[in-house]
């Protein structure tokens, strides 16, 4: 059973820096497209970013585009996020996501993702 494990969510002031660390079991980071998510209360599920199987192919969303960098360490089963810049509006549940599915490309629609991590907390104070 493939499980994911994120951590570093916290607390940060506008302007200041996070970075997300998802550590996965066996070896689905390196066999899938990973992903991050995140949902802030009352919204729905967002796209953040994602990294293709290989690498180094990466997608973004508009709104972190230039602040956020995904990225993914294979011989240690992980995945990050470096968020820099952080907003008030980056606040959120942020979830890490793999996409074991088949083909070639990056997908940003949740649905196309079927293993998901519990998530860690990110609050950005203003």
């Amino acid at each position: 059973q493939v499980q994911l494990v994120e951590s570093g969510g916290g607390l940060v002031q506008t302007g200041g820096s996070l970075r997300l660390s998802c550590a996965a079991s066996g070896r689905i980071v390196s066999d899938a497209r990973m992903g991050w998510f995140r949902q802030a209360p009352g919204k729905e599920r967002e796209f953040v970013a994602a990294i293709s199987r290989s690498g180094p192919s990466t997608r973004y969303a508009d709104s972190v585009k230039g602040r956020f960098t995904i990225s993914r360490d294979d011989t240690k089963n992980t995945v990050y996020l470096q968020m820099n810049s952080l907003k008030p509006e980056d606040t959120g549940a942020y979830y890490c996501a793999a996409d074991s599915g088949q083909g070639i490309g990056i997908r940003t629609s949740q649905w196309a993702y079927n293993y998901w991590g519990q998530g860690t907390q990110v609050t950005v104070s203003s």
